[in-house]
């Protein structure tokens, strides 16, 4: 079982340190540190806070563990998350006991998964040159058994499908152990597990695996056989385990089987940082490992060397609210002062927010700090347009981090196609991007005709489609949609005089069927583009013509390409930036429905909020020197302006730790807040949003009143009323949910009813 790269003698590691001192590498840790390394014999589980020195106790643990002569190097077992991680403790390891370190088996979950499958392949039926596949490639191989199935995959997209059974390999099951109740019900026309058993055969038969496949083949093997089970075990005489709280069922099953031999497992992790149930984390893993290796110790790290005293006091009385935590609360090491305080700021819009954002980072850069060390952590990826707006607008370099920038995504880059080619009939690129998206049956054969049109008339595709729908060159089927397609791109070029860009946009969006697609896809990802494309569609609200929004984003675009390097701000999602610190962290968007995710707690209910709060927690702690949490009035989502609740989790810092301010007026109610115009999204005072919105008008106090639409949701003629972008004014005359009014100021304009409300 040895590894013949390596020389495997006994005089392979270091000599120890003299008799009755220290060895270097314990110098300098803090006392529960020390434990965490010198407890090497059964079952540890060390809970390491944020900032409180993890990565060095793991390579400080596996170089003690080697250096002592405790174990071999080839006979530790190290594993990681990220390649990255591995890289950098081998490398530290290595800095203390030289290339002893080469011998460990130190990778992620996966890469140690491939190296003992490549091994044993042949007993599940592959051969040792087996081939991974990519998700390409592994969605065209499942849509080529759904087809033969006869299974609808526009009804059941491949990605939805092939994501259910990556779960299912996540949890280790095979197609034999998926449970009964979990075959996927109605899914696929009620035939998930026969595709997944299909699925997999197929796979064997091309001699290949996907991701999900390297961890499951393993637990395969190490359950039916005996023998290389003992064998491991009896090799790995220690075990480390970084980042415990993210691992998923397999994983833990793959360790956990491991670990019976010795029972030398020592798992670093923190409960209170778990926010990837998505992609299949369980934080009962950390939560049980008491239960599961009887007699374990357990040492908790909580002298943080990173941030101020009252950050960590804000976080830990914030955490403190979740129930399913081991506990721990951090304390700073060596603090003399507190620090400032949690700086907590109200603003009237979204937009008001980005400016405050910006004012304030600015001033902290006059003052001498680094655009560098500041960061933008966000709930969701939506949220980054206005700030990536703003910081354009005033110059302020910034780095999109672990995303694409805003204007780069793939949906934005779709709905601008289709803009593009109203406003530009002649933009080829934009007509070949959209002519079949969504799906409408002008394929590749189609395009090839229109093409040839286009180059024998010597003139853009577009006006090539026409020449070709007088013809007889498209079957009936394709003339048609492209009839309709023609035709709809037409229309939307007309109403351009008579919308708003942000209502072309919305009307193009929804009659396109392009939102409804996204809305309909069951990938992960999915709802994620929804929320960018009601950002995108109410983004174009600041602009007067759609030729204006466009040259912007075409010098939005050149910018970003500039902005990449050198000293800048750092802009993300919360859940890339784990791991990561900055002197100062924005967090924008604490607002109910916002942050908390209502989706989120829509699907997941308890157990969603305390991720949510985790989340809060992580996005804390990321802090050194200083936080900004501001939350808004109101939002604009799409058409509708949607009233906004701070988030419960500002009201869980306690007052001791934060200081509240905020531009927006009084109105009768609680200090700082005020209730936008509404929601304007179908909700009465029956629905779960009225009866909240109700509730919060009650407990503040407030007397706002909202004036109701009438019953077929339009408006009559001498209605007042107001618009975000023309203020106020008087219907004038009502068509179906087309609206003309005429506004005080801005004179006579023609709108969609959802873009405006009742005048209070």
């Amino acid at each position: 079982m040895m590894d013949d790269a390596f020389d495997l003698t006994e005089d392979y590691t270091p000599p120890p340190p003299p008799v009755g001192m220290d060895p270097p590498w314990l110098t300098g840790l803090n006392p529960e540190q020390r434990q965490a390394v010198t407890i090497t014999e059964g079952p540890l589980l060390v809970l390491s806070g944020a900032g409180t020195g993890k990565t060095r106790v793991l390579t400080t643990r596996l170089t003690h563990i080697i250096a002592s002569r405790l174990a071999q190097p080839w006979r530790v077992l190290a594993v990681t998350f990220t390649n990255r991680a591995a890289r950098e403790m081998r490398e530290r390891v290595s800095g203390l006991i030289g290339p002893a370190a080469d011998a460990v088996w130190l990778g992620t979950f996966h890469a140690l998964a491939l190296r003992m499958l490549r091994k044993h392949a042949d007993k599940v039926g592959l051969q040792s040159g087996f081939s991974i596949l990519d998700s390409d490639d592994q969605n065209r191989v499942l849509k080529a058994l759904m087809e033969e199935a006869g299974v609808d995959v526009k009804k059941w997209p491949v990605v939805m499908v092939m994501g259910v059974i990556q779960r299912w390999k996540d949890r280790g099951w095979t197609p034999d152990q998926v449970p009964g109740q979990e075959t996927g019900g109605e899914i696929a026309g009620g035939r998930l597990l026969e595709l997944y058993r299909a699925y997999q055969a197929r796979l064997l038969a091309l001699n290949a695996c996907d991701f999900g496949d390297l961890l499951l083949h393993v637990l395969v093997i190490l359950r039916d056989h005996v023998e290389v089970l003992a064998a491991y075990q009896d090799q790995f005489r220690y075990i480390l385990v970084d980042e415990y709280q993210d691992t998923n069922t397999a994983q833990y099953l793959w360790l956990r089987l491991l670990a019976r031999g010795h029972r030398n497992i020592c798992c670093v992790g923190d409960d209170d940082q778990s926010i990837y149930s998505w992609r299949g984390a369980e934080v009962g893993n950390i939560l049980r490992f008491e239960h599961d290796f009887p007699g374990a110790q357990v040492v908790r790290l909580e002298r943080n060397y990173r941030s101020t005293p009252t950050i960590l006091g804000a976080a830990s009385a914030l955490i403190r609210n979740n129930t399913g935590r081991l506990g721990k609360d951090l304390r700073a090491a060596g603090a003399t002062e507190d620090g400032d305080p949690i700086r907590v700021y109200g603003v009237w819009d979204g937009p008001a927010e980005a400016r405050h954002v910006v004012e304030q980072m600015e001033s902290l850069h006059r003052r001498g700090e680094r655009l560098a060390s500041m960061a933008v952590l966000v709930r969701a990826g939506f949220q980054t347009r206005e700030f990536e707006e703003r910081l354009i607008t005033t110059g302020t370099p910034y780095r999109m981090v672990g995303g694409l920038r805003f204007y780069e995504r793939q949906e934005i880059r779709d709905a601008m196609a289709y803009l593009r080619l109203i406003e530009q009939p002649a933009d080829d690129l934009a007509f070949e991007r959209i002519i079949n998206l969504p799906k409408r049956g002008l394929g590749d054969a189609a395009l090839q005709t229109i093409h040839l049109s286009s180059r024998a008339l010597g003139c853009p595709l577009l006006q090539a489609a026409r020449s070709v729908l007088e013809t007889d060159e498209l079957k009936p089927k394709p003339r048609a949609a492209l009839r309709g397609f023609v035709e709809a791109i037409d229309e939307w070029a007309a109403l351009r005089e008579q919308m708003d860009p942000s209502e072309l946009a919305a009307t193009v969006l929804d009659g396109s069927g392009y939102l409804e697609m996204w809305k309909k896809d069951k990938s992960p990802e999915a709802p994620g583009r929804v929320e960018n494309l009601q950002e995108f569609i109410r983004g174009l609200e600041d602009y007067d013509s759609l030729m204006d929004f466009l040259e912007h984003v075409s010098l939005v675009m050149e910018n970003d390409s500039k902005a990449e390097s050198g000293d800048a701000v750092t802009l993300m999602t919360l859940h890339a930036a784990k791991g990561l610190e900055f002197d100062t962290v924005f967090l924008p968007g604490w607002e109910e429905e916002v942050f908390p995710n209502r989706r989120a707690l829509d699907e997941g209910g308890v157990s969603a909020l305390e991720e949510e709060r985790r989340l809060a927690y992580v996005g804390l702690t990321r802090a050194r020197k200083r936080v900004f949490i501001t939350h808004a009035s109101q939002r604009r989502i799409f058409r509708d302006w949607v009233m906004c609740v701070p988030s419960r989790f500002i009201g869980e810092v306690p007052e001791e730790f934060k200081e509240e301010d905020s531009d927006v007026g009084l109105m009768g109610g609680g200090r700082g807040q005020r209730e936008p115009w509404s929601s304007w999204d179908g909700a009465g005072a029956d629905s779960g949003w009225g009866q909240r919105k109700q509730a919060f008008r009650e407990k503040e106090g407030l007397t706002w009143q909202v004036a109701a639409r009438d019953s077929a949701g339009g408006f009559s003629v001498g209605d007042r009323v107001f618009h975000q972008k023309f203020g106020h004014g008087r219907v004038c005359a009502v068509d179906g949910n087309k609206l003309e009014v005429d506004f005080d100021k801005a004179g006579r304009k023609k709108v969609i009813d959802s873009f405006v409300s009742a005048e209070p």
